[in-house]
């Protein structure tokens, strides 16, 4: 099997996995639209009561199991006694993860294509109708889109058939770098050139009375989404980890990492959205509508517009990366090889893909893309995070997860009552609101 080179390179790796349109592009709207700095603190809870636990979890069965998702599920499930078919949670997060990958790979080629115009030096809108238009205009051209998708999915398809230290690590060696410069060098632009202090109280600032009545489930739903725990992802990665790894070390960087990123992306965005008065809880349109109004006006706006482009096309590619690998892992085990597994992933993938890029132009009473994003964020990634944590919480023993992880007596006792019940009652209860919603 093959396996990181380094530990460095396993935890970009993982970092890659977990940032990605979520932490850039899902985070700061979502603070936008549900008052700030409250916000945050209840994202920052959901993190700790639900995505470290599972990340954990996560990261000891792959280590243990040495093999895919479904793989690792299965092999751990025999050796303690137990039914295989507790690998049907496993089965349940590699399907979402290849139907999430099928629309991600839209919105990623709407970021190529974003990316491409700013390149090109195209001029941005002036006003807030051009600017709809011409976003309308985009998802009214299913070509287009098709073409950015297609190129989206080749770039991802290209990394993962490279194998795992010449494709993924070698990719997430260079690619989380840039991200992390790209995104801290907004950041810095926007706190000086925008309006610093507003931004900050924004996001940082707790207001009660700006805190919309469940949006904390909201908060806390976003963590276990945006870093992606419950697909299986994680479990994948962490087969290829060598014995020497301490992967209690690596969930906390891998956490700290994504949330640094989504504060900066917050602070690369917020400072321009308040500087030129427009709306921070414009929802999904902040990326592509109204921030294309603000590079309009800035002097360097074309510049700035590359380089936040490029941060869009970059976080999406290296969490579509562990996606595309989730899928092709299991085909490889199989008896595919890598080669062939990647380019049959990512060409079912692609064709996948079609109903969503259909979706928003020729046949939009289908709502294709509201309906998969439905299945996948309300229904199937719940589902495999409450079954991995009733796996990892009552068939695991509590003293091999403890020894697996590195941790002390105390923080094992934690984790085990975390996953028995505080995990499992916490994704209901955010599936739940989603629902009533």
């Amino acid at each position: 099997m093959d396996r990181w080179s380094s530990r460095a390179g396993f935890i970009l790796a993982t970092m890659g996995s977990a940032i990605g349109l979520g932490s850039v592009w899902k985070f700061p709207y979502e603070a936008g639209a549900n008052g700030g700095g409250a916000f945050v603190l209840a994202y920052l809870a959901g993190l700790a009561l639900i995505v470290v636990p599972l990340l954990l979890a996560e990261l000891a069965i792959g280590r243990a199991g040495r093999s895919d998702a479904i793989g690792a599920m299965a092999q751990l499930a025999r050796q303690f006694g137990r039914s295989p078919w507790w690998r049907i949670f496993a089965c349940i997060g590699v399907m979402a993860g290849f139907l999430i990958l099928s629309f991600y790979a839209v919105i990623g080629g709407w970021a190529l294509s974003y990316a491409f115009d700013a390149l090109r030096l195209l001029p941005m809108p002036l006003d807030a109708s051009a600017a709809q238009a011409a976003f309308v205009d985009f998802l009214h051209s299913p070509w287009r889109m098709l073409a950015f998708q297609s190129l989206f999915m080749a770039a991802t398809a290209f990394v993962v058939a490279m194998g795992i230290e010449s494709g993924i690590e070698a990719a997430s060696r260079l690619l989380m770098p840039v991200l992390l410069v790209l995104v801290s060098a907004l950041a810095v632009y926007a706190l000086a050139a925008g309006d610093a202090r507003a931004a900050l109280r924004f996001l940082f600032e707790v207001d009660p009375a700006r805190f919309k009545p469940g949006a904390w489930l909201d908060a806390v739903g976003l963590g276990f989404f945006s870093i992606g725990v419950g697909l299986g992802a994680m479990i994948t990665y962490a087969a290829y980890a060598g014995d020497d790894i301490h992967l209690g070390k690596v969930a906390l960087i891998t956490v700290a990492g994504d949330t640094l990123v989504s504060i900066l992306a917050g602070l690369a965005i917020f400072p321009i959205v308040f500087q030129f008065g427009l709306d921070p809880a414009s929802g999904p349109g902040l990326m592509f509508v109204t921030l294309p109004l603000a590079f309009a006006k800035m002097p360097a706006g074309p510049f700035i517009a590359i380089v936040f482009y490029a941060l869009l096309f970059v976080s999406a590619l290296v969490s579509a990366i562990s996606l595309l690998e989730l899928s092709v892992a299991p085909l490889i085990r199989l008896g595919f090889n890598r080669r062939h597994a990647s380019l049959a992933a990512a060409g079912s993938c692609t064709l996948l893909g079609v109903p969503t890029i259909l979706s928003f132009n020729l046949f939009p009473q289908t709502r294709f893309f509201e309906r998969i994003d439905l299945l996948t964020s309300d229904f199937m990634l719940p589902l495999a995070g409450f079954g991995i944590s009733i796996f990892a919480g009552w068939i695991l023993p509590r003293q091999w997860l403890a020894e697996e992880l590195g941790l002390r007596h105390s923080a094992a006792n934690s984790l085990s009552f975390l996953l028995r019940y505080a995990v499992p009652a916490l994704i209901m209860a955010v599936v739940v609101a989603g629902w009533l919603d």
